[in-house]
């Protein structure tokens, strides 16, 4: 998983590429990982991978995605005996940034209670706070009405990850109202100027 191309941003310094770990959920709103990871493909010298739950992959294909996809199964046909990687802290560690799109409620209330039941949970459980994390909410907007919704946000923003804010719309399911995932386009402007920040950093 190592690279060594150029910074993004055209910082010259920057030896190796950005690279960022998508974590995907079972939200309806999985339906767009294809072209999340295609317009993140776009930005030049990023590098992506992808974590899926289970019950993601009722929403896309796994041929849409032409690049590392990473599931349950792989954790544990990884690990054999004591010395084997780790999956989860493998990613980790190459990670430089995590975007969860879509969070659904499901994993928001896992998350924000430390559950680490699968691979995504346990590389978000693990991950290193001095890096960014940004999340994209998505659920039903009686869903995101609900009370214990605003307190699982507040929980993960203070942990200091980003919240990317869901957006009203009519929902698959026919309501009308906020729970909607941000646009792609959003959530890649919101890639792009963590990149920004990045390689500033890496040239100050």
């Amino acid at each position: 998983m190592e690279s060594s191309a150029s910074c993004p941003a055209a910082a010259p310094l920057v030896k190796k590429q950005f690279r960022v770990l998508v974590g995907v959920t079972g939200s309806v709103a999985a339906l767009k990982l294809p072209l999340l990871v295609s317009r993140l493909l776009d930005i030049p010298g990023l590098e992506v991978a992808v974590v899926t739950t289970e019950r993601a992959k009722h929403f896309y294909s796994p041929q849409d995605i032409p690049v590392p996809l990473y599931s349950d199964a792989d954790e544990w046909e990884m690990w054999k005996c004591r010395s084997d990687p780790v999956l989860h802290i493998d990613l980790r560690r190459w990670a430089d940034l995590m975007l969860v799109a879509p969070l659904d409620a499901n994993t928001l209330g896992k998350v924000a209670s430390g559950i680490c039941d699968n691979l995504l949970t346990c590389v978000i459980r693990a991950w290193d706070c001095r890096k960014p994390l940004l999340f994209c909410p998505a659920m039903n907007t009686v869903m995101w009405e609900h009370p214990i919704t605003a307190q699982q946000l507040g929980q993960l923003k203070a942990f200091g990850y980003v919240e990317i804010p869901c957006v009203a719309k009519k929902l698959v399911c026919g309501d009308q109202g906020l729970g909607a995932m941000a646009e792609v386009g959003t959530i890649v402007d919101k890639v792009k100027e963590v990149l920004f920040q990045h390689c500033g950093s890496q040239q100050s």
